[in-house]
């Protein structure tokens, strides 16, 4: 009878105690080291996040939604569309304390946590709110929207640009067939208005790998 592996706890994180991370995350680290905190213990219980993730938390999940920020405003509103866990939504509030952050989540459970998560670590420009996004089209404006896996590009486009005032920004964290993404979004992306998407590479810290972002301006706010 073979044993069975033990659990991954985060002490086994290579990234854990890397004095580079709180390096980079600068001001806004005590409220990722608590939120990292919350998904290693809470996250897994609640089913948010998988038990054999706990290990690589920084390097996959929190350097990876951090990776967005440098191509967000400094100011304004930006929303966090499918937030689930709290990646990316919940590391932009923490890192940028002067833009008011909405976490759109259709869970209802997903929503409860996100509201503990934000209250526990005083982030106070959060709002959370529970919906889809095609329910909430016509109320918001905003200056960015973020996606992290949340669909392909061709349905994304319809769900995150109409969200989006004239000038604001999609921001959509994706791997390696991003350029094919694109082409099978284009007419999804004239449609809502978008400019020409490019693919940026977001690096965090040495030795982690860079993670590719998809940048897209919405330059006409209005549906043909």
């Amino acid at each position: 009878m073979t044993e069975e592996a033990p659990e991954a706890t985060a002490a086994d994180d290579p990234l854990t105690g890397d004095p580079a991370v709180e390096t980079y995350f600068g001001a806004a680290w005590p409220a990722v080291r608590g939120f990292h905190a919350m998904l290693a213990d809470e996250g897994v219980l609640r089913g948010l996040v998988g038990p054999r993730e706990v290990s690589r938390l920084w390097a996959r999940h929190l350097l990876n939604s951090a990776a967005v920020v440098p191509f967000l405003p400094e100011r304004g509103q930006v929303i966090d569309l499918g937030s689930g866990a709290g990646l990316p939504g919940i590391v932009i509030a923490a890192m940028r304390p002067d833009c008011e952050v909405v976490l759109l989540e259709p869970m209802e459970r997903r929503t409860d946590w996100l509201a503990e998560v934000a209250d526990r670590l005083a982030l106070t420009n959060v709002v959370v709110v529970r919906g889809r996004a095609e329910e909430v089209q016509g109320r918001y404006e905003a200056d960015a929207v973020t996606a992290r896996a949340v669909a392909s590009l061709d349905k994304l486009y319809g769900w995150a640009l109409p969200l989006l005032r004239a000038g604001g920004t999609l921001v959509a964290l994706k791997g390696g067939k991003a350029e094919e993404e694109i082409l099978a979004a284009r007419k999804a992306g004239k449609k809502w208005g978008a400019g020409t998407p490019d693919v940026l590479e977001a690096p965090t810290i040495a030795g982690v790998e860079p993670t590719r972002v998809v940048r897209v301006v919405r330059e006409v706010a209005s549906v043909r």
